[in-house]
């Protein structure tokens, strides 16, 4: 999906983003799963994530990503097993300049699994990690002494 090696590892495929809604999907595989064989936790907040952020950036066409502010999420039931197609369905509840607060589903079928709300900050320009100052692999192992 796009240029986020994560997201294309995950196998996650874009389904519709247009009109503050965003709709992505992702088939399981045994790599999504936790140590009870159903979808990990991690696979669903990356999914509820993803999905809200992109129905942001759906309003805001000039914004070449989304940072996400705050997430808070409900788990309801085990997200399902390998081979299941899993939906996240995002959608824009409210937005102002900058900021997009948002509601996203996952979906195993007709069954819900977890609902999460989020906000969002569209941004023009991404390049942040050129601006990081990162700490070399020694000076991060002496600060952990």
């Amino acid at each position: 999906m796009t240029n986020v090696p994560f997201l294309n590892e995950l196998g996650v495929e874009l389904v519709s983003m247009a009109e503050g809604h965003a709709e992505i999907a992702i088939t399981l595989l045994p790599k999504h799963m936790n140590s009870w064989h159903v979808m990990h936790g991690g696979v669903v907040m990356t999914l509820l994530d993803v999905c809200m952020a992109r129905a942001a950036r759906s309003l805001d066409p000039e914004s070449s990503g989304a940072a996400t502010i705050e997430m808070k999420t409900s788990f309801f039931q085990p997200g399902g097993q390998v081979d299941c197609r899993i939906q996240a369905r995002g959608r824009v509840l409210h937005r102002s300049t900058t900021l997009f607060y948002c509601e996203g589903e996952i979906w195993n079928g007709d069954q819900l699994v977890a609902k999460a709300m989020g906000t969002f900050k569209t941004l023009k320009r991404l390049g942040i990690a050129s601006r990081m100052k990162l700490a070399s692999p020694v000076e991060a192992q002496s600060k952990t002494s």
